[in-house]
């Protein structure tokens, strides 16, 4: 697929570059990265994401030129010669409003993504669900393409990111050694590591850190004799504490901190639904439980999920299944 990879890139002119719905440091930095490399080959390149991303994920996007979806988006899609989908495996990932625009795009579509089981729907695929984010993923790319003279600090600092944030700082299991190569190589190039971990972990506000306090001290509930953790949140409490998107980023994280327990889920109520959160680590997987009961799907340490009924309903649902979930295979 890299060969073909490469030939859509020569033959395109004027390209899309699409991410996830809600989309996260891995899906920023990935079309961040992918953009500027395109840029740097010669072409024109415009990002569409589906909805607004995080506020601290916006500085990433500042030299880019992006739109977001349900703000309004107008163009000419005759002008485009291919759309690539980053960091997703499935065209409803991009969300309800923006799947029919990704399925009917009249151009060829090219996926480059890491989350395992991807969906048929791109003329183009390449998919390596062993690889820690779809960041480094791009960074390979490049490099099997014989095109690493492209990859400048810009393009560097998308990978940086990318990879940054979907490994936990590093930490996860899918980390492996040509991670830390890719590392290395970004940082001979320039780029300043220290500069995106501040801009991602040290910009939190008074009214955030109160609601993760709040959340941990007064919503953390155990399981007896399971290795389980979860914390919800609903509308009222989100609105006490002046939430902004993002301000839960990593939360789930902090449950399974805590010694003992293996699997961790987070349960936030927005005007739509039931967003969910599902962590694990060790013997435990979360993402063909997820994708059985909870319409989502992901990796095996690290899922997401969605429901449609009330907060109460969508916890007491979990509760009934955390036998299944803590079986093992």
């Amino acid at each position: 697929m890299i060969d073909a990879l490469r030939l859509q890139i020569d033959k395109s002119q004027q390209v899309l570059i699409t991410t996830h719905k809600s989309p996260d440091g891995d899906a920023i930095g990935s079309v961040v990265s992918w953009y500027f490399f395109l840029k740097n080959m010669g072409k024109k390149a415009h990002v569409l994401i589906p909805d607004r991303p995080a506020d601290f994920l916006l500085p990433f996007l500042k030299d880019v030129e992006f739109s977001i979806y349900d703000q309004g988006f107008a163009a000419d899609l005759s002008t485009f010669d291919a759309m690539y989908c980053l960091d997703y495996n499935g065209a409803s990932r991009v969300g309800k409003d923006m799947e029919s625009f990704v399925l009917d795009f009249p151009a060829t579509k090219i996926m480059i993504d890491h989350h395992p089981h991807p969906q048929d729907f791109c003329q183009i695929t390449v998919s390596r669900p062993e690889v820690c984010s779809t960041a480094q993923l791009i960074f390979e790319c490049i490099e099997e393409m014989d095109l690493l003279s492209c990859i400048d600090e810009a393009v560097g600092n998308g990978i940086y990111l990318g990879m940054l944030t979907d490994t936990g700082s590093f930490r996860f299991p899918s980390v492996s050694p040509k991670t830390h190569e890719v590392l290395a190589y970004l940082l001979k190039i320039g780029v300043n590591h220290v500069n995106i971990h501040e801009a991602i972990y040290d910009v939190n506000t008074v009214s955030r850190l109160q609601l993760r306090g709040y959340a941990i001290a007064e919503k953390l509930e155990l399981f007896p004799g399971l290795p389980i953790g979860l914390i919800s949140l609903n509308l009222e409490e989100l609105r006490r504490f002046d939430y902004q998107k993002g301000d839960t980023e990593g939360l789930v994280n902090v449950i399974l901190s805590i010694e003992g327990i293996s699997i961790a889920a987070f349960f936030v109520e927005h005007e739509d639904g039931i967003k969910i959160s599902f962590r694990s680590k060790g013997k435990y997987f979360v993402n063909e439980f997820s994708a059985k009961y909870f319409m989502g799907g992901g990796h095996q340490y690290a899922a997401g999920g969605f429901s449609n009924d009330s907060l109460s309903v969508t916890i007491d649902r979990f509760r009934s299944l955390v036998g299944e979930l803590t079986q093992t295979k």
